[in-house]
């Protein structure tokens, strides 16, 4: 284990680039997902390869859970670098399975299988990327700093967020529909697999923070402790990993799937729109974690998180009654403003809640459980319920419950200025 010292902006740069491909490999995926239903699921109706496509998205989501246990706890004992080293190298596997695919035409039965392991292998990446790659940065940062430095965290995924939509824009903007679907969609597949060797490379030569070296030279903490020691720490980061999941998911993808297929607006018009409203998002994370830092977390968080309850049903009705261009922005970009306000202090909150010898595993169980249960299948359960139901809101309604159940968690939190293990010990178990 190297304990030398370490230069904090390779570490950032070594700890978030992971997170960056992850949320630029699924959505890639999901903004494909119209055109990769054709290829691997061609033999039933649209809206159910569509389903089909949405449920293999989500499917890598079942592993998140137990694969965030195992490499948490990997990360806790072994090190973060060891983990987060691991990680990137699944995630290379899952991408190259993808972009080499053979086609339903080609193989029958084994394309969607295919499809289905490289979905598989990419959540069990994912499961062990947020918790151990979180950890390493607040535990890198000074203590007056630790929100501003854990908005890189969240900061990344919008990097891999925006890079996903860029490549999808230029594709739907340069491709005819047939060459999209017989070949261009594997393009930014190809392009993800050179992120991969890079990352290995960084992350193989970053240190290990000095507050989890002098955490490692205690003895492991069973997993079991952290469900008996730390109720509410779980409860906490359950419901404000869901809030945060569900406001994701559903305006950086559902919303343009709901766009294309449902209110019929042109395929490249939500990817035009993303392209403006990410970087708004990307740029303001990192200010809102500086404002997290001085004015603290339940101030930031909770007027994020009001700020959609309010909102979401004003934005729906909007996008539902007036499908265009003007209404589809102005959703959006607002959308992107408060996604920003939240995800600042996000990270590091959850963090926070838990001590250093359980931190990634606590959070790699939380964020996952929160991101399969509720952010994966978000596709699949809002276009299954508006297709049902025929009501428009749904997405409206589904937000709103999450949301109210978040701002309930930040209410119970309890931030105790530059004194997180202590806070966690407060907040979590009993004295």
């Amino acid at each position: 284990m190297k304990t030398v010292n370490h230069s904090p902006w390779k570490t950032i740069i070594g700890s978030t680039i992971g997170n960056a491909l992850e949320w630029y490999d699924f959505l890639i995926f999901g903004y494909l997902s119209v055109i990769i239903a054709k290829q691997f699921f061609p033999n039933v109706g649209q809206l159910s390869s569509i389903l089909l496509t949405t449920a293999t998205f989500g499917v890598g989501f079942i592993f998140r859970p137990l694969a965030g246990i195992w490499i948490g706890m990997y990360a806790d004992r072994a090190g973060r670098t060891a983990a987060l080293s691991l990680v990137i190298l699944l995630m290379f596997i899952s991408t190259a399975m993808l972009a080499f695919a053979p086609t339903y035409r080609q193989v029958g039965i084994w394309a969607p299988i295919i499809v289905v392991l490289s979905r598989i292998l990419q959540g069990i990446s994912a499961g062990g990327e947020f918790g151990s790659a979180t950890a390493l940065l607040v535990e890198l940062a000074p203590a007056h700093r630790r929100d501003f430095y854990g908005s890189w965290q969240m900061f990344a995924q919008s990097i891999g967020s925006l890079m996903a939509t860029v490549i999808t824009a230029i594709l739907t903007r340069w491709f005819s529909p047939d060459s999209l679907s017989s070949w261009a969609w594997r393009l930014p597949f190809l392009v993800g697999l050179v992120i991969g060797p890079i990352g290995y490379w960084i992350r193989k030569n970053i240190d290990e923070p000095d507050e989890f070296v002098k955490s490692a030279k205690q003895p492991a903490v069973p997993f079991r402790a952290l469900l008996t020691d730390y109720p509410a720490a779980l409860f906490i980061s359950l419901a404000l990993g869901g809030a945060q999941n569900i406001v994701a998911y559903v305006f950086i993808l559902y919303v343009p799937i709901f766009a294309i297929k449902t209110l019929m607006l042109p395929l490249d018009m939500p990817f035009l729109v993303l392209l403006v409203a990410m970087p708004v998002r990307m740029v303001l994370i990192p200010f809102f974690g500086h404002l997290s830092d001085v004015y603290g977390r339940k101030l930031v968080m909770g007027a994020a998180l009001f700020g959609f309850i309010a909102f979401v049903y004003p934005a729906f009705y909007w996008l539902t009654r007036a499908p265009g261009l003007t209404s589809l922005m102005g959703v959006e970009l607002v959308s992107a403003v408060l996604q920003a306000a939240l995800m600042g202090p996000f990270a590091v909150t959850v963090a926070d809640l838990f001590p250093t010898g359980v931190r990634s595993t606590g959070m790699s169980l939380t964020y996952n459980l929160t991101a399969a249960l509720l952010g994966g299948f978000s596709p699949f359960i809002l276009t299954w319920l508006v297709a049902k139901t025929g009501d428009f809101m749904m997405p409206a309604h589904y937000l709103e419950i999450f949301v109210a159940l978040g701002g309930l968690a930040l209410l119970c939190y309890r931030q105790h200025k530059n004194a997180a293990p202590v806070m966690a010990v407060e907040i979590g178990r009993p004295d």
